[in-house]
């Protein structure tokens, strides 16, 4: 007879959370795609359940059209915009909200069925329910960041800030999913021992997760259509219009300011994943499996900072901006793997 208490891994839960999971990054990447094309701010209005929907007449577009026109990103930037053009920005943030309905869907309904069934290991339960909520919030966050765009006169895009909490909670679900199904594929460890890799793999994650973030007010700020050279910035290694007004305004919102404190923590990362690397295949400690990882992340991290620096060069082209983003996503992905692994000796 099935029960709560027969197994604590089930590798149908973790399948499902590595679904999750990958459907996640598909909403970060079209997510990113609406970023830079400017079209968050099409749709003016927040319909959770009726907004599923696309504009299904001409009346219909005509109205969000029209809705459209109201806002300071229009006034001050599309000026003159033909409905057409309006069309292909609409889309791209319909697919990201369509996207985001879609994982609330994936995640909720299978829950329900393994909880209902009881094949969900019981000591996931709770953690399963933290990342539902998590999802919800989500969704209400997303809409938080659109409203900056449409009240503030002084914006014709979303708060900076605001992006950057939307964005970095979509890569804490993804994280927390990988996690939470490495735990119900494997079951729960046998014994965990503590250690400086514990420390050293959760530190250098919490690293890549701030990293992502500078990269969110990156984009927020428009700041990778400046400074397009490297390794120095307009020539010089210390860009001259780094201070705002305030520190808020310096840290969030000088676009100087935050690409050079993306260059900076880019090159703290690479030296310590590489450290980390090289350490990891030399430790009696580590079991293979996590060697294999720390390896990974030590060539993910060259990869992505090659990346960035090729599409800040480029003048941040859509495909090598969205390449970038993508890669962030796996280079966490990896991070959890490894900080995970290193607690199951």
């Amino acid at each position: 007879m099935t029960s709560f208490l027969r197994s604590d891994r089930s590798r149908p839960v973790a399948l499902w959370l590595f679904a999750v999971a990958l459907l996640v990054l598909v909403m970060v990447v079209v997510g990113g795609a609406t970023r830079l094309t400017d079209s968050g701010l099409s749709i003016t209005e927040w319909k959770p359940v009726t907004g599923a929907l696309p504009p299904m007449s001409a009346g219909d577009w005509n109205e969000e059209f029209a809705r459209y026109r109201e806002i300071p990103q229009y006034q001050q930037l599309n000026k003159g915009m033909s409905l057409e053009a309006f069309k292909a920005i609409y889309w791209w943030e319909w697919g990201h909200r369509l996207l985001g309905r879609l994982v609330g869907a994936a995640f909720a309904i299978p829950f329900a069925y393994f909880l209902i069934r009881r094949q969900l290991p019981k000591r996931l339960i709770w953690r399963c329910l933290v990342l539902f909520a998590l999802g919800g919030l989500q969704g209400a966050i997303g809409w938080w960041m659109v409203s900056s765009g449409l009240s503030q006169s002084q914006l014709v895009s979303v708060a900076p800030e605001r992006l950057t909490v939307h964005l970095g909670l979509a890569f804490a679900l993804l994280a927390g999913l990988i996690w939470t199904a490495l735990d119900a594929w494997t079951g729960a460890p046998r014994q965990t021992v503590p250690s400086a890799w514990n420390r050293h793999a959760l530190g250098l994650a919490g690293l890549i997760f701030v990293q992502i973030l500078l990269g969110a007010l990156v984009a927020g700020t428009d700041a990778g259509f400046v400074y397009n050279d490297w390794p120095l910035m307009n020539g010089a290694l210390f860009p001259t219009d780094y201070a705002g007004a305030t520190l808020w305004a310096t840290v969030a919102h000088s676009q100087a300011a935050v690409q050079l404190h993306h260059r900076l923590l880019a090159y703290l990362l690479v030296i310590l994943a590489l450290v980390a690397a090289v350490a990891a295949q030399r430790s009696n400690f580590l079991p293979a499996g996590a060697k294999v990882l720390a390896l990974a992340l030590g060539g993910a991290v060259l990869v992505q900072a090659a990346l960035g620096i090729a599409t800040l060069m480029a003048g941040t082209p859509l495909w090598l901006a969205l390449l970038h983003q993508v890669t962030a996503a796996l280079l966490l992905a990896i991070a959890t793997a490894f900080a995970w692994r290193v607690r199951r000796p």
